[in-house]
């Protein structure tokens, strides 16, 4: 079954980059739409960013637009979500998604088949 992994979290300061990595398994993801969403203390899930599998089309949250940079890697079957210019409002537990269909422009979280477990991202002031 698809299993995925999420790694690189960790405490920064206001300002500082974090690269998050999802290693994704059990299949192969053409035709697959991946996703990060994040969930912050007391907040509902929300969308963040989504990549097309198959082309490496991108769609972004506005709250991270120009800020974030999802990315593929189909040799590695990894996903990546590069964070700079971080701020405290973006302390959340951030977590990889895969849905077995195209929904690269979709933000809701029940429209994703596969997530992993998350992980924290804190960022002080």
């Amino acid at each position: 079954q698809v299993q995925l992994v999420e790694s690189g979290g960790g405490l920064v300061q206001a300002g500082d980059s974090l690269r998050l990595s999802c290693a994704a398994s059990g299949r192969s993801f053409s035709g697959y739409t991946m996703g990060w969403f994040r969930q912050a203390p007391g907040k509902e899930r929300e969308f963040v960013a989504s990549i097309r599998w198959s082309n490496g089309f991108t769609y972004y949250s506005d709250s991270v637009r120009g800020r974030f940079t999802i990315s593929r890697d189909s040799a590695k079957n990894t996903v990546a979500l590069q964070m700079n210019s971080l701020k405290p409002e973006d302390t959340a537990v951030y977590y990889c998604a895969a849905a077995g269909r195209d929904i690269v422009r979709t933000t809701s979280d029940s429209e994703y088949d596969y997530w992993g477990r998350g992980t924290q991202v804190t960022v002080s002031s």
